[in-house]
């Protein structure tokens, strides 16, 4: 039996973790096409690079990485192999269509790591939950919808960045099993290692650039999305609802929107600012201490 965390002693810190990994995962896409490597070797230089510094703080953390033994290492294993496919998918396509479709395929994650939590309480959405979900999809919709653009040129692009939403959601939904037994970071350190040691040949085989003409951007990608970003990301995820989880990962069209503006100086529409709003009224619903926003005392989390 997993030890569970009661919905009366929620963590103090665990929605902001997820919320402000959610923050730095944002700019990976970003940095990917700035990585000057190509799409899978930017996967791999994520999860390479960042082994030394996950090391490092589960040394200062006091969570010693080992093996933890054939159960949980096969989940170790599986969580890995979703979320090396899952940035394969994603990286590749990125190249393939629209930032704005990729963006919103991808997010699909949110919406099924959403939906599997609600299958686990065994219950459906309640009004405010329902609501919650039909606040963010139709943010992510506007946020989206100025960019997005469905055509046949897109349309394997499309498939990729859909596939790679619902490999993420396979490793959400491992991570999230495996931390009621073991500690964040050693669960991202092996799960990382394994990741990287797949990516790497699947690189090499496909006849990509591998080494960066510069490391800067490479370096940026390992620390912001993998050390940073799925740092928090799994350290929350262990006290935080499905749900709550899948509609934080929401904020990341709304932030990406914000790189463009900054970044490239793309104009945000009055519906940007609505589509944001409507998310962030989403999140505040779902933190409503309301029957059934809770993860239940004796179901798993």
């Amino acid at each position: 039996m997993r030890p569970h965390v009661s919905a009366s002693r929620p963590h103090r810190f665990a929605f902001a973790a997820v919320l402000a990994g959610s923050t730095a995962l944002a700019f990976g896409p970003w940095l990917v096409r700035l990585s000057g490597v190509g799409p899978v070797a930017a996967g791999f230089w994520r999860l390479a690079l960042a082994l030394p510094f996950l090391a490092l703080i589960a040394r200062i953390a006091g969570e010693p990485v080992h093996w933890p033994g054939r159960r949980l290492g096969l989940l170790v294993a599986f969580a890995a192999f979703f979320f090396a496919a899952d940035l394969a998918a994603w990286h590749v396509g990125i190249g393939m269509t629209k930032l704005g479709n990729a963006t919103l395929f991808g997010n699909v994650s949110s919406f099924a790591f959403a939906a599997w939590g609600l299958w686990l309480a065994r219950r459906l959405p309640s009004p405010v939950q329902a609501t919650a979900l039909s606040l963010a999809a139709i943010g992510a919709g506007l946020l989206m919808g100025s960019s997005a653009e469905l055509s046949a040129r897109n349309f394997r692009g499309d498939l990729l960045a859909l596939f790679a939403g619902l490999l993420y959601t396979g490793y959400l939904i491992a991570v999230e099993r495996g931390r009621g037994s073991l500690r964040p970071m050693p669960l991202l350190f092996l799960s990382s290692a394994i990741g990287a040691a797949m990516l790497l040949p699947l690189s090499i085989a496909v006849g990509e650039q591998v080494i960066p003409s510069t490391w800067t951007f490479v370096l940026l990608l390992a620390l912001g999305s993998q050390v940073i970003g799925q740092g928090l990301l799994v350290y929350g995820i262990r006290y935080v609802p499905p749900l709550v989880v899948g509609l934080a990962l929401l904020t990341q069209p709304a932030i990406s929107a914000l790189v463009g503006w900054l970044a490239y100086g793309e104009t945000l529409s009055p519906l940007d600012w609505v589509g944001a709003a409507a998310i962030a009224t989403a999140l505040v619903l779902v933190q409503l201490p309301q029957k059934g926003l809770q993860t239940p005392a004796g179901q798993p989390s």
